[in-house]
């Protein structure tokens, strides 16, 4: 049975910058985003912006409200979509902590996640 993955959490990890978008993958576009490289967000960070896992989760908050306010935070129903092992292999085992930070500060801010390929079971840091 396979289930329509409409929206899709891609991570963008590097150095100095964080970035999370929600792609549409029916017109490929991105929908929400959010970064550590906007004003808004790295004035609000303490230690400029990279406090690594503070800064993963102020990014996720960030991207959580924009998804309320877009109305996608249910991903209209059917839930926003991460790979979160794929998004671990892709940017390295060190940046695992951040890729959770991001995913948990979503969880906790009432965005509807759906973890793919038992994620659940797999590097979550403790």
């Amino acid at each position: 049975m396979s289930l329509m993955k409409r929206y899709v959490l891609r991570l963008f990890i590097s150095l100095k910058y964080i970035t999370a978008n929600v792609v549409d993958r029916n017109n490929g576009r991105i929908v929400v985003t959010a970064s550590t490289i906007e004003h808004s967000v790295k004035g609000s960070l303490e230690c400029g912006r990279s406090c690594n896992a503070k800064a993963a989760v102020v990014v996720g908050e960030v991207l959580a409200m924009r998804l309320k306010v877009e109305g996608l935070d249910q991903g209209q129903g059917r839930g926003i979509h991460v790979n979160v092992n794929n998004e671990v292999e892709k940017k390295g085992f060190k940046n695992r902590t951040k890729v959770w930070a991001i995913v948990n500060a979503l969880k906790n801010n009432g965005v509807k996640l759906i973890l793919d390929d038992n994620d659940e079971n797999s590097s979550q840091p403790s």
